[in-house]
């Protein structure tokens, strides 16, 4: 960039993206921000973007984080979640059946309370439950692993506690083709005012196997272990650490909100997985996120690394060199592929949902649960 230029740190009130930098002496940097796609690698970025891509602002939902959005391919919808107020219970789902779409609530039976985090494998979505209350919707919630049958609308809970501690958030998941379930286990709830009890457990990440009941700490060194993805290959675990969010745990003092140290962690790292699929190790970090802290996190089934920044998405190779952003008016916290090809992403957050088409194709999670 041509001297003087200056970006201002992002607060929690404001949000300073790439585009807002100041660049007096090059006029045509001020495209940047208006840009709905950015490419940083031309030959891959455009080539990811396909010959006609497309962004879409499509619903207004309300000025609250909007997560876990999963996609259900036979009955062709998008289930999502929407935390906040404290204490709101429906989720949301989107009808692809219909042009255009529609959206609408639905509450499943029972209820799940605050869903942070989705996938799908086996036929169900799978749902990381971040909320808990002694008395939400005239029953206990806590937060937990839970499925969704699409056909039936029914939950069942496959874990709700380490050794009898509540867990803290159970802010993202994936599924493992053996059946494992792995986890982040952050802070937010408590910070958010989703849960009636302040943390009991540190932060870290988890592997649980349904068929046996054993959870395992998988990853401790992270100080808000957020969003996690596994590469199509099955070798590699891509996890976020959001620690730049992030409030007070003090119980006497209560839910204190979130504040935001741009100067603290927003990084994606990269771990080799065991090849019994059981441990971690060669923890690397691979990408500091140039806009808000990576949130939703995916892999595409090309291997690249997808995630939910700021006021937008990031698309990163496996090494974490950024090949293209979509660019959006809201901030994202997560998104998911749709369609019968998967080269429809929709993207859920604060006060927005839209949707991207691309060439960039998500991998097909009802065929291989991850």
């Amino acid at each position: 960039m041509p001297y003087h230029f200056f970006r201002n740190v992002s607060q929690i009130s404001t949000e300073y993206t790439f585009g807002s930098t100041s660049v007096p002496n090059d006029t045509s940097f001020g495209l940047v921000e208006k840009s709905d796609f950015l490419v940083f690698d031309r030959e891959r970025g455009l080539d990811l973007l396909g010959p006609n891509p497309t962004y879409e602002f499509v619903f207004n939902v309300p000025f609250t984080v909007h997560e876990a959005p999963v996609y259900a391919p036979v009955q062709d919808k998008l289930f999502f979640s929407q935390l906040g107020p404290v204490g709101y219970l429906p989720q949301l789902v989107i009808d692809l059946n219909h042009t255009p779409p529609t959206l609408s609530e639905f509450l499943s039976d029972p209820p799940v309370y605050a869903p942070n985090g989705g996938t799908f494998h086996n036929g169900l979505i799978y749902w990381g439950a971040a909320g808990a209350n002694n008395s939400i919707g005239g029953v206990e919630q806590r937060q937990g692993i839970q499925t969704l049958d699409p056909a039936t609308n029914k939950t069942t809970t496959l874990l709700n506690n380490y050794f009898g501690y509540y867990f803290n958030t159970i802010d993202d998941l994936f599924v493992h083709p053996n059946g494992d379930i792995w986890f982040t286990d952050p802070d937010y709830t408590w910070f958010d005012a989703e849960t009636d009890t302040a943390p009991q457990l540190e932060t870290a990440v988890y592997r649980f196997r349904p068929s046996t009941g054993a959870v395992n700490v998988v990853e401790d060194t992270l100080t808000q272990p957020n969003g996690i993805a596994i590469s199509p290959d099955l070798r590699t675990v891509y996890i976020s650490d959001t620690g730049a969010i992030r409030g007070t745990i003090a119980a006497s003092l209560g839910p204190q909100g979130i504040g935001v140290n741009a100067t603290e962690k927003r990084t994606i790292y990269a771990y080799d997985l065991s090849s019994d699929a059981t441990y971690l190790s060669n923890k690397r970090p691979i990408y500091l996120a140039q806009d808000g802290a990576p949130d939703g996190l995916k892999v595409a089934k090309n291997g690249y690394v997808v995630v939910a920044a700021g006021q937008g998405v990031d698309v990163l190779d496996p090494t974490g060199t950024l090949l293209a952003r979509v660019q959006t008016n809201y901030t994202v916290d997560n998104f998911a592929w749709t369609g019968v090809e998967l080269k429809t992403l929709w993207l859920t957050g604060i006060g927005g949902v839209s949707k991207v088409e691309w060439s960039l194709q998500g991998q097909d999670l009802s065929k291989r649960g991850y």
